[in-house]
């Protein structure tokens, strides 16, 4: 089995997260940014921005997200159970990876290449796609655990002020990440047949 195969079936999502991670937040600012910077977008657009939150700034996050999960909340008890997820899955880890599309990089190329215009968009989300998973990998590769969520939109407005993040950005996701308190369960996979397609000739 190849090196990269066992990788991928490293990756998981992990919920029970910790604080637990032996890499600094520089040296983990470091392998996120290489990884990102080292994936494909289309025209090499590099339309996918990231931020990367640990310590009090990863805590803030997963307050402001709280604080607006409550004004959407349909009671007291729904919010309670919103909240013990909030924190024994997400703020409990060590830092948190925001994924970003700079929108005003997609507008350009619309402009650009009109006759590809209603693709670049598409391509985007293919961008960050490639993206979040060429992180996930390393981290795992590392041996630290994360998930991917999507809060977004509820919590952009007041994550972009707290953090003074450019208007043109938009949030597509966001990867708590942490050391592994208890592994992924087990992974069903759909029948081959089902999901599959080969054709020779």
């Amino acid at each position: 089995m190849s090196e990269f195969l066992d990788l991928q079936k490293k990756r998981r999502s992990i919920y029970a997260l910790g604080k637990d991670v032996s890499k600094t937040p520089e040296e983990l600012n470091s392998i996120i940014k290489e990884a990102i910077e080292n994936t494909p977008s289309a025209f090499n657009s590099q339309s996918t921005q990231a931020v990367v939150l640990t310590g009090a700034a990863h805590d803030r996050l997963w307050d402001i997200t709280l604080a607006e999960l409550k004004k959407v909340s349909a009671d007291e008890e729904a919010f309670a159970a919103t909240k013990a997820k909030v924190d024994g899955a997400f703020k409990a880890g060590f830092g948190t990876v925001l994924f970003y599309t700079d929108t005003n990089i997609v507008k350009g190329l619309q402009e650009g290449f009109p006759l590809y215009a209603n693709n670049f968009p598409d391509w985007a989300e293919e961008a960050v796609g490639i993206s979040l998973y060429a992180v996930w990998l390393r981290l795992a590769e590392e041996g630290i655990g994360a998930s991917l969520q999507h809060y977004n939109p509820l919590i952009d407005a007041a994550v972009a002020k707290e953090f003074n993040l450019p208007e043109n950005w938009t949030l597509r996701g966001q990867m708590p990440f942490g050391s592994i308190v208890a592994p992924a369960g087990d992974k069903d996979y759909l029948a081959e047949d089902v999901r599959f397609r080969f054709f020779q000739d």
